[in-house]
């Protein structure tokens, strides 16, 4: 194994990582015993694996690679400020300069409302310091039975004790005896999935009064939040109706309610703005960010924090006790600037709005024609395929849900491209960089892929 080989033993690693190495998210049983992927170089939107085989990455790593895979100058950064100083804390009346420096372009990229930033090193991490802030802003303000936090069934928030319960995954809950008191979940708005005897204009204005039914339930006295992703990611991409956020703004305005944008996944560029909630024109109190923010170069999150939120903790002058050994990482605060120097100079935030997003979108749309799909929707670099067992009855279901994804998910990935299957729905959200040819290349590979997974579900008597 060396250096410059796209050649690995790839048997021994996979016996060492079955070893020793717990992945996440996996049945590790069959996962051993299948034997693991061993993603070894990357470059722009391709991988290469421990065989020499290339694979496109159409889910940017998991949501992150914004600027493609094997930029030098993020490394270079990362290099010169370890060398400069690799670590030093931010507690003890503590900063550093490229704290300092990434704080100020954070909030010149934010909303006008916005101007701080709390550091960790993941979403999920960002999360938890939602939870902790939104409860001690109320406390602070002397409303400390404002506590219930409402989020939505399918949402994701990451894998932490109060991420996972501020997300809606059931079968992340059933592990752990989640979610912690204190949280309340109402209804996605899943159009394909769950409204489809209603137009998507009348569903998302059904989905969007769930929050107004909640609030008047538990009481405008005793909620102090609602945190939602502007698209849900990890659920499937669930693109709500054109309705739906102009509702839950209203909603939002006329009750002393917190808004949280979980921007993880939809922030630095994803759906062509710098956040989801600014292209649906929402004006959060507090916005958790990760992923993007370093491109997936080295592991950085943090909470953007409205003058609201910030004046609120600061109203007693006493400490915020909540903080992380890493909070504001002088080499992953490196990596975030080198990142969104990319971002800017490359203009890829306007470049998803007005060419590659379109650019894809109309091509991606047009894979709702094959036998195996319900609906495609995209919106920026996200994008969704349902697949279904019969056209002619597009919202019935498979017999056995998740099957048929998780079949081409695999067919896909023998293809040479990665796509995610969130039950039996395929899912896309490339890096930024992709170009016209990759993306021309991405949907012939998409539809080969659907093909080839039409085909064996035909086999095994899966349709119709």
């Amino acid at each position: 194994m060396t250096a410059h080989s796209n050649v690995y033993p790839t048997k021994a690693l996979q016996d060492l990582d079955a070893a020793h190495h717990w992945h996440p998210f996996s049945d590790m049983k069959s996962l051993n015993a299948e034997g693991t992927r061993v993603i070894t170089s990357a470059d722009g939107v391709w991988l290469r694996d421990s065989e020499g085989k290339k694979i496109l990455d159409g889910m940017a790593g998991l949501w992150c690679v914004q600027v493609g895979h094997g930029r030098t100058e993020i490394a270079d950064a990362v290099h010169r400020q370890m060398v400069e100083l690799s670590y030093y804390n931010t507690f003890f009346k503590t900063t550093h300069p490229p704290a300092v420096a990434l704080s100020e372009r954070l909030a010149k990229l934010a909303p006008d409302h916005i101007n701080r930033v709390f550091y960790c090193s993941s979403g999920s991490e960002a999360n938890d310091t939602v939870f902790r802030m939104v409860r001690t802003y109320w406390d602070k303000l002397g409303k400390p039975d404002k506590k219930v936090i409402i989020g939505r069934w399918n949402g994701y928030h990451g894998s932490t004790l109060a991420g996972a319960s501020l997300g809606g995954m059931k079968g992340m809950h059933q592990q752990g005896d989640l979610p912690v008191p204190g949280v309340h979940h109402i209804d996605q708005p899943y159009w394909f999935g769950e409204g489809h005897d209603m137009s998507p204009q009348d569903f998302g204005i059904a989905a969007a009064r769930k929050l107004e039914q909640a609030i008047d339930e538990l009481g405008e006295d005793k909620v102090a939040a609602f945190i939602a992703e502007p698209i849900q990611g990890a659920g499937g991409v669930i693109i709500p109706p054109d309705s739906y956020w102009p509702e839950v703004r209203r909603i939002l305005k006329e009750r002393d309610i917190l808004f949280v944008s979980d921007e993880v996944i939809c922030g630095f560029g994803r759906m062509g703005e710098w956040f989801g909630s600014s292209y649906y024109g929402m004006e959060p109190d507090l916005m958790p960010i990760a992923k993007g923010l370093t491109s997936g170069y080295l592991p950085m999150g943090g909470v953007l924090v409205s003058d609201r939120i910030a004046e609120g903790l600061m109203l007693a002058g006493e400490d915020f006790n909540h903080g992380y050994t890493y909070s504001g990482h002088p080499a992953c605060a490196a990596a975030a600037l080198a990142n969104l120097d990319i971002i800017e100079r490359e203009g890829l935030v306007g470049r998803v709005k007005t060419d590659i997003g379109p650019y894809l979108q109309e091509r991606w749309r047009k894979l709702a024609g094959h036998p195996l799909v319900g609906e495609a929707r995209m919106t920026g670099l996200m994008g969704a395929l349902e697949l279904v067992p019969d056209k002619t009855s597009p919202y019935k279901p498979f017999r056995d849900p998740g099957n048929a994804g998780t079949i081409c998910r695999d067919i896909s990935f023998e293809n040479g491209m990665v796509m995610r299957a969130v039950r039996d729905s395929m899912i896309i959200s490339p890096p930024l960089v992709l170009t016209h040819e990759e993306a021309d290349l991405l949907v012939k590979t998409v539809e080969k892929t659907l093909d080839d997974t039409f085909q064996i579900l035909k086999r095994d008597g899966l349709l119709g």
